[in-house]
């Protein structure tokens, strides 16, 4: 049960790389399953803020865990590029108009906010955005779409087709003034009106100059061919979640098209994976967003449940520490958030990530992120989450400088480099992969 108390009190706190590692048990019993038997798929859902939205922490610890557990495929994906900001490099989408965007911080009343914590929309057709797969680890065999209520917003295709249609037009001539001609005559040859010839030339006068070329739309008719190229739709299948399609072949290219019944358009997300068992590890992330943006969206928790989760891994709390908010107030956002989860019976192991160091402006201490993770820690058993201390492993208080020193963190203070997140990447993994030593050790 998770408690309704929390105390400030900071109590020391056991060396170790997972606390209280035990409530992963359920899904270490998953990942020995399936390195004995290699015949089932193992869903991961990282969920936090602008520190996971670029994907360069989760990317890092995506591929440690799937070179050790199988690649079963890329997970969700989003079109960031569409809604002008940073998301992963895996994968880059393209389309031929513009689209409007709404997020879980900058929400618009009418559009809820879902799985991806971001959404795209229009209320009209003729679009098509490109998705193209650039690690080819992540070609896949099934593509699942997440829309509001899984309304049938769009159809998939991987091919176009050409199509010519035969018509008729009218034959259009030219014809060179010479000397002693007058329009009059050259309409009676060609059987058409002075008042056209003028109207098509753009002449205001009768008198026209000897060596003016005119164009003459005649009354003749001849065929006329048009060539024109769509894209044909793939048959879609549908479950209680999404709207998918499965391909024997590994695609890593795929067109989103309008489905012709519907008249608006909103995505959520996309989910991508491969014919093979192995683990998923989808991250969702949103700049500037806290555990109160999310918890503030139904939709987002129905939507989770479209992602399979095995377990949940939470990273937020720096936007929260911008605010200023105090640390019972944020162990009550974070009960929250789970509450919310396990209300749509998502009932999987959960793992927090404490905040990273960072300065608040002005260069001043954070001292909120630290009480942050010391409440976080504090509340491990009682609540039954593990929790990694990535505020500890990346210096804690005092170790910032040195950070900035190893080219880790970024100008801001706040965001880390490149290096950074791979470096927060690999820490994760060879903590997480410990704790699931340890657990197989005690067998």
């Amino acid at each position: 049960m998770i408690q309704k108390g929390y105390s400030a009190v900071i109590e020391p706190i056991a060396d170790q790389d997972v606390y209280n590692a035990k409530a992963l048990e359920v899904f270490f019993k998953k990942l020995v399953e399936n390195e004995k038997h290699n015949n089932q798929k193992i869903n991961i859902v990282h969920i936090g803020d602008s520190h996971i939205q670029g994907d360069l922490m989760t990317n890092q610890i995506r591929k440690n865990l799937q070179r050790k557990f199988g690649n079963a495929g890329r997970g969700l994906v989003f079109p960031y590029q569409l809604a002008k900001t940073n998301g992963s490099y895996n994968e880059r989408f393209h389309s031929n108009t513009t689209w409007e965007s709404y997020s879980d911080i900058h929400p618009i009343k009418k559009f809820p906010v879902g799985l991806s914590g971001i959404a795209l929309w229009r209320d009209n057709d003729g679009f098509t955005v490109e998705l193209n797969v650039k690690d080819t680890a992540y070609k896949f065999n099934t593509i699942c779409i997440i829309t509001p209520r899984n309304q049938n917003m769009f159809d998939l295709a991987t091919s176009s087709q050409t199509k010519i249609i035969q018509t008729k037009e009218r034959k259009v001539i030219t014809h060179k003034i010479k000397k002693g001609e007058v329009i009059s005559t050259i309409a009676d040859r060609y059987k058409v009106s002075v008042a056209q010839i003028k109207r098509e030339n753009g002449l205001k006068s009768s008198n026209i100059p000897v060596g003016r070329t005119l164009k003459i739309l005649t009354n003749e008719i001849k065929p006329k061919n048009i060539t024109s190229s769509e894209f044909v739709p793939l048959n879609l299948r549908f479950d209680s979640f999404s709207h998918y399609y499965h391909s024997d072949k590994a695609l890593d290219k795929i067109f989103l098209i309008p489905n012709k019944n519907a008249s608006k358009y909103e995505l959520n997300g996309i989910v991508l994976e491969k014919d093979s068992p192995g683990l998923i590890y989808s991250s969702i992330g949103v700049n500037g967003s806290k555990f109160s943006d999310y918890n503030k969206y139904p939709l987002f928790f129905e939507q989770l449940k479209a992602l399979h989760p095995d377990m949940l891994v939470l990273s937020l709390g720096t936007n929260e520490s911008y605010d200023h908010m105090e640390a019972p107030a944020y162990i009550e956002q974070l009960r929250q958030f789970i509450k919310k989860v396990k209300e749509q019976n998502i009932n999987v192991p959960i793992i927090i990530s404490t905040p990273a160091p960072s300065l608040l402006k002005g260069g001043r201490t954070n001292t909120y992120v630290y009480d942050y993770a010391r409440g976080i820690i504090q509340i491990a058993e009682s609540d039954n989450v593990a929790v990694w201390d990535l505020y500890d492993e990346f210096g804690g208080i005092n170790g910032i400088n040195q950070l900035k020193i190893q080219g880790l963190i970024g100008p801001d203070w706040v965001h880390y480099s490149k290096k950074g997140y791979e470096k927060q990447g690999d820490l994760f993994t060879q903590a997480f992969l410990s704790a699931y030593n340890n657990f197989k050790l005690k067998k």
